[in-house]
């Protein structure tokens, strides 16, 4: 078996933090390249007629936020989220920053794709019963539909 390409899936989570550590330990042993991956999930505001709030019944208050300026905000967000996860664990690894955009459990898959991933490290935040219902599971998606072996993480406090 030979790994030379880790893709690690993060968010700002301790969760995510924790199975980065693993990967970048990883990373080293192997002396392979690391492909550090936050997927952005859009944010959808529905519109409503007449701004009307459709949970309350009243006139929403414009923030004066467009989408555009939500969208830099939200690549902004994920950008800081992967240099903080470098500047931490990376030490001397070279490391591909990757930013994906929509389901978080495919941008994952899509981005091991694109990078050329051996394997993909990714925490779990272990959620279970209804939570995990509504939720889905990112790493079960993940570790279903992947062509390259999965290592999910889990976190204990």
């Amino acid at each position: 078996m030979k790994i030379s390409k880790i893709l690690i899936g993060i968010d700002d989570s301790k969760h995510a933090e924790h199975a980065a550590a693993y990967g970048f330990d990883i990373a080293r042993k192997f002396s392979a390249a690391v492909g550090l991956v936050n997927i952005v999930e859009p944010l959808i505001m529905p519109e409503t007629s007449a701004g009307v709030d459709p949970l309350m019944g009243s006139g929403m208050i414009n923030s004066g936020i467009e989408d555009l300026e939500i969208i830099d905000i939200q690549k902004n967000q994920s950008e800081n989220i992967i240099e903080h996860t470098i500047k931490q664990l990376a030490g001397d690894l070279q490391v591909t920053h990757l930013t994906g955009y929509g389901s978080t459990a495919d941008g994952i898959i899509e981005c091991g794709k694109e990078f050329g991933a051996d394997l993909i490290v990714i925490g779990t935040h272990s959620r279970t019963g209804f939570d995990r219902f509504l939720m889905g599971s990112v790493a079960e998606h993940v570790v279903r539909h992947s062509e390259v072996p999965v290592l999910v993480v889990p976190f204990s406090s």
